[in-house]
């Protein structure tokens, strides 16, 4: 019992401890401490990475068959642009006196557009013309003096040396009068270059001066924004088409008179029907792409310059020959949503969902139509494609359903 008493006596709490004995509460703050830090690196890093938050789409089995004529193969993306363009200036430097146009109006070959101050010049064209009438007045005298000279020589009153000196003034007064007249033309050729003429028969797009302000003449190819010095810019709308960017990997795809169609932004339910007319013969290394230029045959005033347009290029009517027969079943074609194709590292791909995660798959695009593309390989038209995938997202990467 002694004993027993004696390890109670230890385990008694001692109530008249002084103050200044050691604290337990900084040990419990510390583990305070720890325990959250490993709640937050649990938080952060056990439980792996977040979810990327997505949208889906699905693929649809159409009963086309891309061999048939008039099935889109490519698309592209251009701008409608008049083949036929000009930025007029004048000749000369000058003030501008008259403009006769605005943006819109329209034009004949050879119309006058502008004037310029023309006082000066038209002064040098009357100087010049005193000066030809001058030189053709000492012209006949000294024709006529050449005739009296002859007459007196064959009277034998003056030497033959003096009817030489008669005939030398006569070509050196012919002379004089050529230089007057040349002079003459090169006056009202400046003063023609004051009147500004329409190259072509178009429509003006913009004006780029006003009466009062100082013209000069700019050098040719020069950007319609920062064409200083020019009056106005004139197009010729029969001549519009699309120029347009294919990549380099799907030219091979098409070739002269390929038929296509285009569409433009400001009326996305109509279609224009279109034909290639020119494939520029060099790339850019930077975009690696190579610019078509495509004829559009129906055009309507309500196309204008500078428009966003997009080219769909259209399989080819096969020859006769070869055309297959009415009886030839037609393949299935899977598409799928525009925007659910991307490229990744030099390839095409779309992201399939499987199991909560991305996974990436080559694809082989084909034509695009109304917002939808024609995969020729990669899908089997079952699966579930991530819809507009962020530039961030890698193979493998978790994603969740938005919504």
């Amino acid at each position: 019992m002694s004993e027993l008493k004696g390890h109670l006596e230890t385990l008694r709490i001692d109530r008249t401890a002084r103050p200044g004995g050691r604290s337990r509460l900084p040990l419990v703050v510390a583990v305070g401490v720890l325990a959250a830090a490993a709640g937050a690196a649990y938080w952060r890093f056990g439980r792996g990475p977040v979810a990327v938050e997505i949208e889906t789409t699905r693929p649809a089995v159409e009963s086309a068959t891309t061999a048939l004529p008039g099935t889109p193969i490519l698309a592209a993306s251009g701008y409608v642009v008049p083949r036929r363009k000009a930025v007029v200036s004048a000749k000369i430097q000058g003030r501008l006196a008259a403009l006769r146009v605005e943006e819109g109006s329209r034009v004949a070959e050879g119309e006058i557009i502008a004037r310029l101050e023309s006082a000066d010049y038209e002064a040098q064209v009357r100087s010049a013309r005193a000066g030809v009438q001058r030189a053709a007045a000492d012209l006949g005298e000294n024709q006529r003096q050449l005739r009296l000279s002859e007459q007196l020589e064959r009277e034998k009153v003056t030497s033959r040396d003096a009817r030489e000196a008669a005939e030398s003034r006569v070509r050196i007064a012919e002379a004089a009068l050529a230089q007057a007249q040349a002079q003459q033309a090169v006056a009202e050729a400046q003063f023609r270059n004051t009147i500004i003429r329409a190259p072509f028969a178009g429509v003006v797009l913009r004006k780029m001066a006003e009466v009062g302000e100082s013209v000069a003449p700019i050098p040719p190819g020069v950007n319609l924004s920062t064409s200083s010095g020019a009056i106005v810019a004139i197009a010729d709308l029969e001549t519009l088409e699309v120029e347009a960017d294919v990549s380099e990997s799907n030219v091979a795809r098409i070739g002269a008179e390929q038929p296509a169609e285009v569409s433009v932004e400001a009326f996305p339910d109509k279609r224009y029907k279109a034909v290639l007319r020119q494939i520029i013969p060099t790339a850019d290394r930077t975009r690696a792409t190579v610019m078509v230029k495509v004829t559009i045959l129906d055009r309507d005033p309500g196309l204008k310059p500078e428009m966003n347009a997009r080219v769909s290029f259209l399989e080819k009517a096969a020859p006769a020959a070869v055309t297959a027969p009415p009886t030839a079943p037609a393949l299935p074609a899977i598409t799928v949503a525009a925007d659910a194709i991307v490229d990744r590292d030099g390839k095409t791909v779309v992201f399939e969902v499987l199991e909560g995660r991305a996974r990436v798959r080559g694809v082989t695009p084909g034509g695009s139509r109304d917002g939808r593309t024609v995969v020729r390989e990669g899908l089997a038209g079952s699966e579930t494609l991530v819809l507009r995938p962020p530039a961030t997202l890698k193979d493998g990467d978790p994603v969740r359903t938005r919504g």
